[in-house]
């Protein structure tokens, strides 16, 4: 169930519109501002933005920088490592962010802690009783937590793989979605029982209950200064909320109303991305309240399937210009990545839209991708019970696909290439 279709609800269907279930088109109105009450960016001063081509900042105001290197047109991600063990599908993979290590949980019931440079299995960590859905890391990667369809959250000690202290007992359904807030000392959690708790960590307490949604919370994410939490649901709202007063600032709304399945927060904390179940990714101002980017070109029409952003540069094996602005020739652009129901995993440009690449290795739906910091390796996971590790490579030199070998610049090692072994743990 952690990692199946999201279910329908007896005579209520999650993928169904609301507008026909009432006369305000099935929207609660929580928002606790008015239209034109102020919502502040949580990092408002000046900073370069990771998220805006030059055209753009010209857009915002910002004077346009000039652009003196060219942004590559396409990625070559290739298979690096496989991770077997799980003995059900992986719900979410999560790079610890000092990137040691790598989270996996699964339907099986276990959360499995990897060894991010070897994928040695380091712990299994059991004592849910049902299928866990969701995994986030404190901060300092020293504990993770875990949701599952047990209704419980628990808080667990990495050097040690036990348990600490009590865990997290509150929601009255399955636990969805998790996330810490940036210094550590609180957790945000969405059920499927609508609502969308902030716990203290160090009590194991709930500070605050939101009365969220109308469906099930499929989504929730902690902005980079942990001022605000956004929050998602399948009856197709996107929340943000105030953590210091609980209250709901904005309420974002796409006219399809399609069910939401994932929020993230931009790493600049000015966007929000969402994945919603017509095949879209869309990116949000959520000040404005306005898609300002929407991605597509995956399948995603039954799945909770997160998202990640990541960011890359000119290559390694090209030397950079020896004149001109240092800074600018080390730029790096940013990319959105998503899992999709057919196997494959789809990055895009987030300014451009195009798609940078297609990652193709999974059976069946990918529904978790992560990117790690240090050097913007990927992970993914899904049905077929395993987690991949992807590898950025030089674009291999072809003729006439403009340095890409194949459609997307999907690129598969040949047998005389040097990759790393599978790894199977029991």
């Amino acid at each position: 169930m952690s990692i199946t279709a999201i279910p329908e609800r007896p005579g209520r269907s999650p993928k169904r519109k609301r507008s026909e279930d009432s006369p305000n088109g099935g929207i609660p109105q929580y928002d606790g501002a008015t239209d034109g009450a102020a919502l502040q960016y949580a990092y408002d001063e000046e900073m370069p933005s990771e998220l805006q081509s030059p055209e753009e900042q010209e857009l915002d105001g910002a004077p346009a920088k000039k652009q003196k290197v060219e942004r590559p047109t396409r990625l070559n991600y290739v298979p690096y490592m496989t991770l077997r063990g799980h003995k059900r599908g992986v719900a979410a993979v999560k790079f610890s962010p000092d990137g040691r290590w790598i989270a996996s949980c699964s339907a099986d019931a276990t959360i499995k802690i990897w060894d991010s440079k070897t994928g040695a299995l380091a712990h299994t960590l059991e004592g849910h009783l049902a299928g866990i859905s969701t995994i986030a890391w404190s901060p300092d990667s020293k504990v993770l937590a875990s949701g599952s369809d047990d209704k419980i959250i628990r808080l667990w000690d990495i050097s040690t793989g036990k348990c600490t202290a009590a865990p997290l007992i509150g929601h009255h359904n399955y636990v969805y979605s998790l996330a810490f807030s940036p210094k550590g000392n609180m957790l945000v959690s969405g059920s499927y029982d609508e609502a969308v708790f902030l716990w203290d960590v160090r009590t194991a307490r709930i500070m605050r209950s939101l009365p969220a949604h109308s469906d099930p919370v499929s989504g929730v994410d902690f902005v980079r200064d942990g001022t605000l939490v956004a929050s998602c649901s399948s009856d197709g709202l996107i929340r943000i909320w105030d953590t210091s007063t609980g209250q709901c600032l904005k309420t974002l709304v796409h006219e399809d109303n399609a069910p939401v399945t994932s929020v993230r927060f931009s790493p600049n904390g000015r966007f929000v991305l969402a994945a919603t179940l017509d095949s879209c990714v869309r990116l949000w101002n959520y000040v404005e309240g306005r898609v300002v980017k929407t991605y597509q070109g995956h399948k995603n029409e039954k799945f909770s399937i997160s998202t990640a952003f990541g960011t890359y540069g000119v290559e390694d094996d090209k030397p950079a210009e020896v004149d001109g602005d240092e800074e600018e020739q080390k730029r790096d652009w940013a990319f959105a990545a998503c899992g999709s129901e057919d196997g494959r995993t789809v990055l895009w440009d987030v300014s451009s839209k195009e798609i940078l690449q297609e990652l193709k290795g999974h059976d069946g739906v990918v529904l978790s991708v992560d990117v790690g910091l240090e050097d913007q390796t990927i992970i993914t996971c899904g049905n077929d019970k395993t987690i991949k590790m992807w590898k950025r490579q030089p674009l291999p030199v072809t003729n006439g696909t403009n340095g890409t070998n194949g459609t997307n610049g999907n690129h598969e090692p040949s047998a005389t290439e040097p990759t790393a072994g599978t790894l199977d743990e029991g």
